[in-house]
């Protein structure tokens, strides 16, 4: 059997996705027009043209815009289902998805309201698809550590399928060791600990990641390439290095799916796991991201599995959850090599 049918149909785990970066663009138009704003294009033809980014500045322009016309707590109902809905037809049975709470609650909306309405998607997926889903909770560095601290009030009061904190926003301007403080009571909370690093800053923010907030796993990581010690210290810790191939071939983090870092952390033992970050915007799915490993980068079937392995066993469900959908991809996986 040919071997990119196969690897569509690995069973996989996704870590790092953005409910707002899934943003469909005829699902953009629906939120304008939804939302009562005007509508900023008249086909998903135009707004798949807006998700043309120069580099990660203009990314996070962009996405900002995108955040702007959602002006209702029900419409991430939607946002998450779509989401989901994609991820599933890529055989993706759990995902960890980043809701960057602040952005809407500085917009007027309602902390509680919109995790009800991530959560309603989140149910509406599991029975129409069986895929599973918990929440990680995006901080939000440009906004500060007090607003940070605030955050955790908000997850404290309501916390429904939420597992996580994340540190997105502007890296290269807003650096992580402020968090320090934070980070630490959201260990106490019981909160698992993510944070992007190394995207667009050095090896420094990843350090700092690393040794002020005590971190898990890290999103991108790019950087880290650049710094045999903290490849080294990355190892020896465990953490997890959540790669985004597309999503930094597309902000410009790295010129070409070749020259990205994943297949040399990959080799040198480091847990690494694959995902789309924003997959609306940068045009991708998970099917595609292995694709491009394969078919770029040289990934093996067995390789790419061994991937999908990482992002189960380094993922944040219950250990329990966790053995049992290991069981199952790698039922899975036997059945397709018997297919070949």
């Amino acid at each position: 059997m040919d071997v990119e049918h196969l690897i569509k149909k690995l069973p996989k785990a996704e870590q790092h996705v953005h409910i707002v970066g899934s943003t469909r663009p005829e699902t953009l138009l629906w939120i304008a027009e939804d939302s009562g704003l005007p509508k900023p294009f008249q086909t998903a033809k135009d707004a798949r043209r807006f998700f043309k980014f120069k580099n990660f500045p203009h990314f996070i322009d962009v996405y900002c815009t995108v955040v702007d016309f959602i002006t209702k707590e029900s419409q991430f109902e939607r946002l998450t289902y779509e989401m989901l809905e994609s991820d599933a037809r890529c055989n993706v049975k759990y995902v960890e998805a980043s809701f960057s709470a602040p952005d809407h609650v500085l917009r007027g909306l309602d902390y509680g309201k919109m995790l009800d309405a991530v959560n309603r998607g989140v149910s509406r997926a599991r029975m129409d698809f069986g895929i599973e889903c918990n929440i990680r909770v995006d901080l939000v560095r440009n906004y500060g550590p007090e607003k940070g601290m605030e955050v955790l009030d908000w997850i404290e009061s309501k916390n429904d399928n939420v597992i996580s904190i994340d540190l997105g926003g502007s890296e290269e301007r807003f650096p992580a060791k402020p968090y320090k403080q934070t980070y630490q009571r959201a260990r106490k909370m019981g909160l698992h600990l993510v944070a992007h690093a190394g995207e667009a800053a050095g090896p420094e923010s990843i350090w700092q990641a690393v040794n002020d907030l005590g971190v898990e796993r890290i999103g991108h990581g790019v950087a880290a390439a650049n710094d045999p010690e903290l490849l080294k210290n990355i190892k020896t810790r465990g953490i997890t290095i959540e790669t985004c191939p597309t999503s930094n071939v597309r902000t410009r983090v790295v010129r070409t799916l070749k020259s990205h870092p994943v297949r040399t952390f990959y080799d040198l033992g480091l847990t690494v796991s694959v995902n789309t970050d924003d997959p609306s915007m940068f045009g991708t799915d998970m099917n595609k991201e292995y694709l491009q490993l394969h078919r770029k980068l040289g990934f093996s079937l067995s390789e790419l599995f061994k991937l999908s392995l990482n992002a189960l066993d380094s993922s944040f469900l219950p250990e329990e959850s966790k053995s049992r959908m290991r069981r199952t991809f790698i039922k899975e996986y036997d059945r397709l090599l018997n297919e070949e």
